[in-house]
């Protein structure tokens, strides 16, 4: 959705770069570029001259710093003000200290309401809650039916004593829906009212009467991240109707160009507080300020992409995993589980993003293709144990085999294999450069003292630069994969930066 917004801000920073220092033109220049994109993103008008004025009076005053060219600055004072415009800190749920914590959701028609009932209560059982939902919206044809379908998908339960389609008191179903959960001891409720196409009174009467028959903790504004300007105006109108505490962001995967996330919380002065970036149940996540500041400008997201790995991936096989890269003995099937725990994660391309500089690869993204870890995994099916076990047996006539088995062709099968076992070296490698119980990096430390027997696993492996032949079965990097700041193409960031006499094996790590 930001990726208009983010190429504009983008050829901003690199106007800049060749700049030894920045002068006023520069800095008018700077703003008024700034300000086009904010507008070109469908920011509302009032958010742009504010965030434009705050950042030209920063950027005039600011101590120049040694360490910061022009360019690296302007992005600093950008990305602090993005932050602060977006909400500043993540802002969490509120919960009653008696339960149940009551949470409504209010809205258009339109906006998402019912499926985000849906994702927000698979959040919340995430979380170790017991959430029930409440169908109160009882006017949309057909409302009650969707929640329930939703529940179902959620595995929680839907209070539902209506049929709905305009028959049915939506106030005392709210009411009983919160007694029905504190007897069966569900600890949150999420109570789905109607929506209308547009801002009306009688909607706006029966939000109000339904707040004040439940006392909600949490009245969240379910708001359509693709209406535009249109959204400042609803929010506004909500606000002084209704009321609310937080703001939920629907559509964030659409192509509009996604100012209303940045106009919604300077115009309403509510946080964001989650956001849905997908149609599927589990695309829904708690917003943070800072993090989509950092992918707007380009610079990834990483804590995005570490708490999705470690949704997806155990600690006990994680350690398993890195103890078999590091002596060497990484098969296949080892291979193949780690391609299927990614895969889980999400589509390849969104994770890939995530990483810092990849705006400068979105050509590269846009073609890749999550079936190419499909015909792998066919590919490695096709293979019989041993043969997964110990790919050196693979011989001509088993290539062949595999290749029919998995409907590829030869050449394809032989690919694999070969950057297996390149992958496989360059992660025996690593590991021995850190300490990590691999082979080691120093000849001498390999040889030992005189007339003892070496404590290495095997031969000294040949010095690695970069990546060998990128993944199995995926190909090279393409240009440009390589983190920005000097780390080398596909290889560790930073690791060209640690200092000629630095000894890993001298770090002292914890037990566990």
């Amino acid at each position: 959705m930001f990726e208009t917004l983010s190429d504009r801000l983008s050829s901003v920073f690199t106007n800049l770069r060749g700049k030894g220092r920045l002068t006023p033109a520069d800095i008018d220049k700077t703003c008024r570029e700034i300000r086009v994109a904010l507008l070109e993103a469908d920011v509302a008008l009032p958010v742009v001259r504010a965030f434009v004025a705050r950042i030209k009076e920063r950027a005039t005053g600011v101590v120049v710093s040694a360490a910061l060219n022009p360019a690296q600055q302007i992005i600093k004072i950008v990305n602090e003000e993005l932050v602060a415009i977006l909400g500043g800190e993540t802002r969490r749920l509120t919960y009653a200290k008696t339960p149940p914590t009551v949470i409504m959701l209010a809205g258009l028609q339109g906006a998402g309401k019912t499926t985000l009932a849906g994702k927000l209560a698979l959040w919340l059982k995430g979380q170790g809650h017991t959430p029930l939902l409440v169908a109160s919206d009882l006017q949309r044809p057909n409302a009650v039916t969707q929640l329930q379908i939703v529940g179902e998908q959620a595995g929680v339960q839907v209070f539902a004593p209506e049929p709905g389609n305009g028959v049915g008191d939506p106030v005392a179903v709210a009411r009983g829906g919160v007694d029905h959960a504190r007897v069966r001891l569900h600890d949150v409720v999420i109570v789905d009212t109607a929506g209308r196409l547009g801002v009306d009174a009688e909607m706006m009467q029966q939000a109000v009467d339904i707040r004040d028959a439940v006392q909600p903790q949490e009245i969240l504004f379910v708001l359509d991240a693709m209406v535009g300007q249109d959204a400042v105006t609803t929010a506004q109108a909500f606000r002084d109707g209704v009321g609310f505490n937080g703001v939920v962001l629907t559509k964030l995967d659409g192509d509009a160009r996604g100012g209303a996330a940045l106009s919604v919380r300077h115009v309403t002065g509510q946080p964001i507080m989650f956001a849905s970036t997908g149609e599927k149940l589990a695309d829904f996540d708690v917003f943070h300020p800072d993090r989509m500041a950092s992918r707007i400008l380009g610079m990834g997201d990483m804590l995005t992409l570490i708490e999705q790995a470690e949704q997806h991936f155990e600690a006990d096989q994680a350690e398993a995993m890195a103890a078999k890269m590091a002596g060497n003995e990484f098969t296949l099937d080892d291979f193949l589980d780690q391609m299927m725990m990614i895969r889980k994660m999400g589509p390849i391309g969104g994770l890939l993003g995530m990483l810092p500089g990849a705006g400068q690869m979105k050509e590269a993204l846009a073609n890749v293709d999550d079936r190419d870890i499909d015909r792998t995994a066919a590919i490695i099916q096709s293979m019989t144990r041993a043969e997964r076990q110990d790919p050196k047996i693979i011989n001509a006539s088993r290539r062949q085999r595999i290749a029919k088995g998995s409907g590829s062709t030869v050449s394809q099968v032989n690919a694999l294999v070969e950057r297996f076992f390149e992958a496989r070296k360059m992660m025996s490698s690593m590991a021995g450069r850190f300490g990590l119980g691999g082979r080691p990096s120093n000849r001498k430390a390999a040889k030992g003292r005189k007339g003892k027997r070496s404590t290495g696993r095997g031969p000294t492996p040949p010095k690695v630069k970069g990546m060998p032949g990128g993944f199995p079965g995926m190909g090279a990097l393409p240009p440009g994969m390589g983190a920005p700041g000097g780390a080398a193409p596909g290889g560790l960031p930073g690791l060209d930066q640690f200092p000629g006499d630095f000894d890993p094996s001298k770090l002292k790590f914890p037990k566990q």
